[in-house]
């Protein structure tokens, strides 16, 4: 796994532990981001998509448990809970709130680099399991698409956008969202520069498809609000 394309958002209050954090990651090869208060982690999300959250659970201004459940809420960003209290770590597991995993401070740099591995290897294995089903391949280093053993040709823009949506099924984007990812060089575009991407998306994966039926509405539009991929 590629883990220069993956970032690590660190929500950790406490600058030297974070600092360690982020320097343990670049040396995998991760990109890293931090974040000390709980104000600012729901929208740094959902403007940058990162791949896995270390989400401290005492946190200024609002907590990692309400910060949680509202990310649950429109991502299912893999999220690594970290506490400074034993027991509070075991009243989070008996919470069974979905984490992928849970950390006790001090812990090891190293282990949660390790760890996060695991997590982000076996969110790919998952992803590539659903792909196989679905019939849809995706290979992001040479900028191929097929459906059911079908080429797609796309533009540039369109794969983006396939890709994009095949890493996160079922997750709702706006089109301010996908703008930000497709067009990262913060160029001026409209709405309809998106809807014009996922009109000529939807065609495609319908002509490549041998039942046009089950890909009729492979890419959803969820009014008033963006879209999402439902293959």
């Amino acid at each position: 796994m590629n883990y220069q394309e993956k970032t690590i958002l660190i929500v950790e209050d406490e600058p030297s532990l974070a600092t360690v954090l982020c320097e343990y990651f670049a040396q995998s090869g991760f990109q890293t981001h931090i974040i000390d208060n709980g104000l600012e982690v729901i929208d740094w999300v959902k403007r940058y998509q990162p791949d896995l959250l270390i989400l401290d659970l005492m946190l200024p201004q609002r907590n990692g448990l309400d910060i949680y459940r509202e990310l649950r809420t429109f991502s299912q960003v893999p999220v690594v809970m970290a506490t400074a209290r034993i027991d509070e770590l075991d009243r989070l597991i008996g919470l069974e709130l979905g984490a992928d995993d849970y950390i006790c401070k001090p812990y090891s740099p190293r282990e949660v680099v390790v760890r996060v591995k695991n997590i982000l290897r076996r969110v790919s294995d998952e992803g590539r399991a659903q792909e196989n089903q679905l019939g849809l391949h995706i290979d992001e280093s040479k900028m191929t698409v097929s459906l059911n053993g079908q080429n797609i040709i796309l533009t540039p823009a369109e794969f983006r956008l396939l890709a994009f949506f095949s890493k996160h099924p079922q997750q709702v984007f706006s089109r301010e969202q996908l703008m930000t990812h497709i067009y990262q060089d913060s160029r001026i575009v409209t709405d309809r520069t998106i809807d014009s991407h996922i009109k000529n998306l939807r065609r495609k994966l319908q002509q490549a498809s041998q039942d046009t039926s089950s890909t009729s509405e492979c890419i959803k539009s969820i009014y008033g609000v963006g879209y999402k991929l439902a293959l």
